[in-house]
């Protein structure tokens, strides 16, 4: 996912953005919390955001999220992401410059987390 996220900014002229072991973790977290949960959203059924997870982990300068539900590998959910035009917007803004990637395999996903830091 590391790859195919810098092969993109690459073409758009921005620099590559680094594995970031924090953001992995919330980004992991988030993907099983959706599956175990059952909900597709950035707020979590308990109202936390995405800032206020990595609060939580101590982590700060996250800047954006993606996620996605189904797809059945990185090639497929990044086609997606870039589809959409804010999910590209994440992916492509130069700004960000960590990434943590988190997917979560099982029936009904598999559920997909980016979290990009600065």
């Amino acid at each position: 996912m590391l790859s195919l996220v810098n092969q993109e900014r690459a073409r758009a002229g921005c620099g590559p953005v680094a594995a970031n072991g924090a953001l992995t973790s919330l980004a992991e977290d988030f993907s099983r919390a959706m599956a175990d949960q059952d909900f597709f959203d950035h707020t979590d059924p308990g109202g936390a955001t995405p800032w206020d997870r990595a609060a939580r982990l101590g982590i700060t300068g996250l800047g954006g999220e993606n996620i996605a539900r189904g797809q059945a590998d990185a090639a497929a959910v990044m086609d997606a992401w870039m589809d959409s035009p804010g999910h590209r917007a994440n992916i492509l803004d130069c700004d960000f410059t960590t990434l943590g990637v988190g997917v979560h395999f099982g029936p009904g996903g598999p559920w997909w987390t980016q979290d990009f830091g600065y």
